[in-house]
C-alpha cells in the first residue's frame, strides 16, 4: 500500500498555500544558504520546463491547542525549504536572511532577447536589454505597455521575440512542481527514512529542521516557540538586528519576545547557540532525550513505550518544551553558565571544539539548578563534565546514544554520582598516562586536547613562554602567536619539510609576537643561550626572564621539559614524546582541581 501521494501543483498555488499557512515552513528569519546562482538556475529551469525536484510534505494529525479545539490538518514541509525560500525571494520579492544573518534581496534579472537569467548586479541595471528584477514582471499579463517600454529602450530588438519571451516569463508562476505528500499515520522513523532515500543532494534536512517544521503545526503556541528559537539564535549573533526583529509586532507583544529582549545589549560571543543547539538543550532538559528525533516523536503525541498516537500527550509535550526553552533563554542562567565556562579556562569561542559538549553541559547546568543542587556541586560537576566530553570525544560521532545513556545514569544516580561512574570508565589511569599523550600527537591547532591544554593554562593563570607580564589568556584573546619551540625554519632547513613533523602541537607554546620574532629560526640552544646570558647580566634582551627561578617557572607553566635546551633535529622526536607526557600531566592536574 502506498504511503504517499504525488501531485503536481503550480508555483502560484504553492506560494498561496504557504501564505495561508496550509503548508508550514520555518520563518523567513532562518538563514538562506543557497547561492544566488542556484536561485538563478532554479528560475531558468522553471522557465524552460525542466524538472526541479519534488517537495516533500507530511500531513500532521489534528493537534489539540490550549483553550479547546485543534490546529487542524496542516502539511509540514520537510524537504524543499531552500527551494521554497528561493521562489518567495525571486518571484514574490521577499527578503531573505543570509548565513551571516544579514537581510538582503535575491534579485534575478532576465534578458528577453536571449532568454537568459542572471543574478542582478549594478552593471546589469544599466544595461537596457535586461529586465532587472523579474519579481516586478512575473505574474502579470504581458501587456503592450510593458512591451512598448522595453522596445523604447531596445529599438533594434525583435518585437515578436521579446513579446513571446515576456509571455513565457509572466507564466513562470504556472510552472508545475511535484509535491510528495506523506501519509499522516507514518511514524517518525519511516518519515526520516523516506527523506534519506529521496534526498541525495542539495542542502540536507537535519533533525532540527524536522523539529522546527513540526513545531509550526501547533497553532499560535507553536509559531511563537519557533520564533523564540529563531530570534534568540539571530540576536545572539547580531544584537543589532533587534530593531528589525521588533517589527514583528505580533510577536513583539508576547512574553516570549520580552524573555529574549536582553540580547539587544549582549556583546558576549563565547557561546552563540544556533537553532540546532537551542533545540538540543531543550530536548535534553524537557524530555531527557539526547536524540533529536525524540523531540518530533514527543511533539507528535507518540507514546515512547507503546509507540501509539495519544493526542492528549501533545499539549503536555509542548508545555514541557516551552518550559525548557524559557529556561534556556533566561539571562541570569545563560550568563552564569558562560561565566562558568570562562572559569574553566574557555575564554574564546575557538577553544570550544565541540558545541555538543557545551550544549549537554548547559542542559546539565540548568537541570541541576532547577533541582536545587548547591552552587559548589553545580560548578564542579558541570566544569568536569564539559571537559570530559571534549577530552574523550564523547560528544562527537554517535553522541546522541552516549547522551541518552548519560541522561539515564543521571536520572538513576544523580549527576554527581553519574559523573563519578563516567570518570571511572572514561578517565582511567591508562587514559592519562597513555591515551592522552597519544591523542596529543597531532599537527592540528584545533585538536580538542590542545584546546583543553590551553584552557588549563588559562585556568592556572599561566604566562606565555618567556613572559612574566603577559598571561596565556591575554595572548589568546589578543590573538598572540602560537610559537614553535623548535623553530620550523630550522627544522625545514634540516630536512623536516612535512608540516605534520614541524607543526606538532607538542612543539607549540603561546608566546608574545615580539619574543617569537626575536627567536626567529635559531635553535633552542642558541635562543635559550641568550636567555642564560641575560640571567647572568640581569639585562633582558629576549623576553622578560632574568632569574633561574623565572626560567624554571616559564618551563613549568608551559609544560616544557628542560631538555628543550639541548634539542636539535637529532633528538626532536624524543623531545616531542617528553613534552606530550608533561602536557597530559598538566591537563590531569587541571582536571582534578576543577
Amino acid at each position: 500500500m502506498a504511503q504517499y501521494a504525488v501531485n503536481q501543483h503550480s508555483v502560484k498555488t504553492l506560494l498561496s498555500w504557504i501564505e495561508s499557512d496550509n503548508i508550514a515552513i520555518p520563518e523567513m528569519q532562518r538563514p538562506f544558504v543557497w547561492s544566488k546562482t542556484k536561485v538563478r538556475d532554479l528560475m531558468d529551469s522553471l522557465y524552460r520546463g525542466f524538472p526541479v525536484g519534488y517537495l516533500i510534505t507530511w500531513q500532521s494529525k489534528a493537534v489539540p491547542v490550549k483553550g479547546g479545539g485543534n490546529a487542524g490538518y496542516q502539511h509540514i514541509l520537510i524537504d524543499g525549504q531552500q527551494r521554497v525560500t528561493a521562489l518567495r525571494a525571486a518571484i514574490a520579492g521577499e527578503e531573505v536572511i543570509n548565513k551571516n544573518y544579514k537581510t538582503e534581496r535575491v534579485i534575478i534579472a532576465f534578458n528577453p532577447q536571449t532568454e537568459s537569467f542572471e543574478t542582478a548586479t549594478p552593471v546589469l541595471r544599466k544595461q537596457p536589454e535586461w529586465i532587472y528584477d523579474i519579481s516586478e514582471q512575473v505574474n502579470k499579463p504581458a501587456s503592450l505597455a510593458a512591451l512598448r517600454d522595453y522596445m523604447s529602450r531596445n529599438p533594434e530588438a525583435d518585437e515578436d521575440k521579446v513579446y513571446a519571451s515576456l509571455q513565457k516569463l509572466n507564466a513562470l508562476v504556472e510552472s508545475q512542481i511535484g509535491i510528495i505528500s506523506l501519509n499522516d499515520d507514518l511514524d517518525i522513523e519511516t518519515v526520516a527514512e523516506i527523506f534519506v532515500r529521496i534526498n541525495s543532494k542539495g542542502v540536507p534536512l537535519s533533525a532540527a529542521d524536522f523539529v522546527m517544521s513540526k513545531i509550526s503545526a501547533n497553532g499560535e503556541q507553536g509559531r511563537n516557540l519557533r520564533k523564540l528559537i529563531d530570534y534568540f539564535a539571530h540576536l545572539a549573533v547580531h544584537p543589532g538586528a533587534f530593531k528589525d526583529l521588533e517589527q514583528d509586532s505580533e510577536f513583539a507583544a508576547t512574553d516570549y519576545w520580552r524573555a529574549i529582549s536582553w540580547l539587544k545589549n549582549d556583546t558576549e560571543d563565547l557561546y552563540d547557540p544556533s537553532y540546532v543547539d537551542i533545540i538540543r538543550v531543550a530536548a535534553i532538559l524537557g524530555f531527557r532525550r539526547g536524540r533529536m528525533n525524540s523531540v518530533v516523536r514527543e511533539l507528535s503525541g507518540i507514546n515512547p513505550e507503546t509507540r501509539e498516537f495519544e493526542p492528549e500527550r501533545i499539549p503536555l509535550a509542548y508545555d514541557a518544551f516551552e518550559k525548557a526553552l524559557l529556561s534556556f533563554v533566561r539571562p541570569y542562567e545563560f550568563q552564569k553558565f558562560v561565566a562558568l565556562l570562562k572559569s574553566a579556562g574557555f575564554v574564546s569561542p575557538s577553544m570550544l571544539t565541540s558545541t555538543n559538549a557545551v550544549n549537554f553541559s548547559y542542559a546539565l547546568f540548568l537541570d541541576m539548578r532547577a533541582k536545587g543542587h548547591t552552587e559548589a556541586e553545580i560548578n564542579h560537576t558541570v566544569r568536569r563534565w564539559c571537559v570530559l566530553l571534549q577530552l574523550t570525544g564523547r560528544a562527537t560521532g554517535s553522541f546522541e546514544s552516549a547522551f541518552d545513556r548519560d541522561l539515564a545514569s543521571i536520572d538513576k544516580l544523580g549527576p554527581v554520582e553519574a559523573l563519578k561512574r563516567l570518570e571511572e570508565s572514561e578517565l582511567s589511569e591508562a587514559f592519562w598516562k597513555h591515551q592522552l599523550p597519544a591523542r596529543l600527537q597531532s599537527s592540528s591547532t584545533i585538536n580538542p586536547h590542545f584546546k583543553v591544554f590551553l584552557a588549563a593554562q588559562v585556568n592556572q593563570r599561566a604566562h606565555g613562554f618567556l613572559s612574566r607580564q603577559h598571561d596565556v589568556q591575554s595572548l589568546i584573546q589578543l590573538q598572540g602567536d602560537v610559537h614553535h619551540l623548535v623553530p620550523k625554519g630550522y627544522l625545514r632547513k634540516e630536512g623536516l619539510n612535512d608540516k605534520s613533523q614541524y607543526n606538532q602541537i607538542a612543539n607549540f607554546a603561546m608566546t608574545e609576537s615580539g619574543i617569537n620574532i626575536r627567536i626567529g629560526n635559531r635553535t633552542p640552544a642558541e635562543y635559550l643561550g641568550e636567555v642564560r646570558e641575560q640571567i647572568a647580566t640581569g639585562t633582558a634582551t629576549l623576553g622578560e626572564i632574568v632569574t633561574e627561578a623565572e626560567l624554571a617557572q616559564t618551563f613549568a607553566e608551559n609544560a616544557i621539559p628542560m631538555s628543550l635546551e639541548n634539542t636539535d633535529v637529532t633528538n626532536y622526536e624524543a623531545f616531542l614524546e617528553e613534552r606530550r607526557v608533561l602536557m597530559a600531566e598538566y591537563i590531569h592536574r587541571y582536571y582534578e582541581r576543577l
